[in-house]
């Protein structure tokens, strides 16, 4: 199986996160494109703050590879206001693909309006722009349930707010990959989290993110239908070579 076009090979560290500088950052996600180019990875996930100078380095490449990034990113508790403004800059910037972080506490506090609010409004600026919308829900911040219960409904909120054929841009994702767990707990992508998905997802399209180490972990996630998948470990799942740690 051709795993490559199923990964979206991701850095989303600050510098304050990583110790690096600005500019050893940006030589960083420049490395990731690189990386993205030679080895037919998908897309490259990155901070909105490099969208602009990954867009330019991309089209200098002559390049098809894909640019995402993330909005509210990682708590996801921004308002919808804040979610809007960073996403039109990011959309102006060159990006494809936006990647939101759900207000996943506003929904465990039952303020489901407010969530659907942010997620029609943001899906729209994004499919008037002719981009792609994901929606992380931080799986591992959820019970079985509760992931169940909001991929339900965010399948729901775009089947009734959204065209048919406008669906397959829509994707439901399981995590920032920054969530803090406790007692050993995985805060990415898991098979049963992600069956759990797949099956309330209803027309939209399911991206596995962190957690995926091995090709053969990833052809799982693969064959239980998911279409995108990512991994801090693109080039390592392709080559099967170790992966440590990491998203």
């Amino acid at each position: 199986m051709k795993i490559n076009t199923y990964l979206d090979s991701t850095y989303l560290k600050t510098p304050a996160q990583s110790g690096l500088t600005e500019e050893q950052t940006l030589e960083t996600v420049i490395n990731l494109a690189k990386e993205a180019i030679e080895n037919d990875i998908f897309a490259v996930m990155i901070r909105p703050d490099y969208v602009k100078k990954m867009k330019q380095f991309l089209t200098e490449q002559n390049s098809n590879v894909i640019i995402g990034t993330v909005i509210g990113f990682h708590e996801g508790t921004y308002s919808k206001e804040h979610k809007l403004a960073e996403a039109q800059k990011a959309i102006e910037d060159g990006v494809d693909e936006l990647d939101f972080v759900i207000n996943y506490e506003a929904y465990k506090n039952g303020e489901v309006d407010a969530v659907k609010s942010e997620f029609v409004d943001c899906t729209k600026l994004c499919l008037d722009n002719g981009k792609i919308a994901k929606w992380i829900i931080e799986i591992a911040a959820l019970t079985d349930e509760q992931i169940a219960d909001i991929t339900k409904k965010i399948s729901t909120w775009a089947e009734e707010n959204f065209k048919a054929e406008d669906l397959h841009r829509i994707f439901v994702k399981s995590s920032t990959g920054f969530y803090q767990t406790e007692g050993g707990k995985p805060n990415g992508a898991t098979v049963e989290g992600i069956k759990i998905m797949l099956e309330n997802a209803g027309s939209l399209p399911v991206k596995a993110a962190g957690g995926v180490r091995t090709p053969e972990e990833a052809e799982y996630m693969i064959n239980l239908g998911v279409k995108r998948i990512g991994t801090s470990s693109a080039k390592a799942l392709i080559k099967n070579e170790e992966v440590s740690g990491g998203y």
